[in-house]
């Protein structure tokens, strides 16, 4: 079988998401996942919005800005957004996540491992957050959200807006001339963002401990 080519450690990390047991996931395990994926948001949007800072005259940033933040290119979606209403996209995960509630006890758990996560992040310097808005936006979050999708479907109305944020995202980015990853290829990452993606991967590891084939943590 011949092994993907990767240029940064990044991108294995990428793999190893990607390479998760996500078919075999639970409707609670799914759920747990999409917990975790808000909290990867709420860093996408502030670190698109450090991008922005450190490169006010980039025309491609600013598009992918209005692309991300307050925009109605996710809505409508029943109980989350009404018809035309503009949302940061973080915003449009954290109403998704009231539609199903957990118990207090997973919820807490959730928000400390997702603020601990966002510690991390929030320590990191300016350039390394902005240039991993390249490797999410040019393939990562693509592939990422390819492999959630392969969880098995629900008419669970959080999984079902959750679906929803996945499938348009992956339409969002795919397009090679006028999607997402068109809009920040210039910027070019390299593995000073790696701590970023694997805390990413260890939260999803620890929200979801069945992501982990046959309990074993890559």
């Amino acid at each position: 079988m011949m092994q993907t080519v990767v240029d940064f450690a990044y991108e294995e990390t990428i793999e190893q998401i990607c390479h998760l047991n996500w078919p075999g996931l639970g409707q609670e395990d799914t759920i747990a996942a999409a917990w975790a994926y808000y909290f990867f948001s709420v860093q996408f949007r502030e670190n698109l919005q450090i991008a922005r800072i450190l490169h006010p005259a980039d025309e491609k940033l600013q598009d992918l800005e209005r692309e991300e933040c307050d925009t109605d290119n996710l809505s409508p979606w029943p109980g989350v957004a009404q018809p035309k209403e503009k949302l940061d996209h973080d915003e449009f995960m954290h109403r998704v996540l009231a539609l199903t509630p957990v118990p207090d006890s997973k919820r807490l758990h959730f928000k400390a491992a997702g603020d601990r996560y966002l510690r991390m992040v929030r320590q990191t310097d300016a350039t390394t957050r902005a240039l991993s808005i390249a490797s999410y936006e040019d393939g990562g979050l693509e592939r990422v959200f390819r492999a959630m999708l392969t969880s098995p479907a629900s008419e669970d109305p959080l999984l079902r807006g959750f679906r929803h944020f996945l499938s348009e995202h992956i339409r969002f980015d795919s397009d090679p001339t006028q999607g997402h990853g068109a809009m920040i290829r210039h910027l070019r990452p390299d593995d000073s963002i790696l701590p970023l993606w694997v805390g990413f991967k260890d939260l999803l590891l620890e929200l979801v401990p069945n992501l982990a084939p046959s309990g074993h943590i890559p």
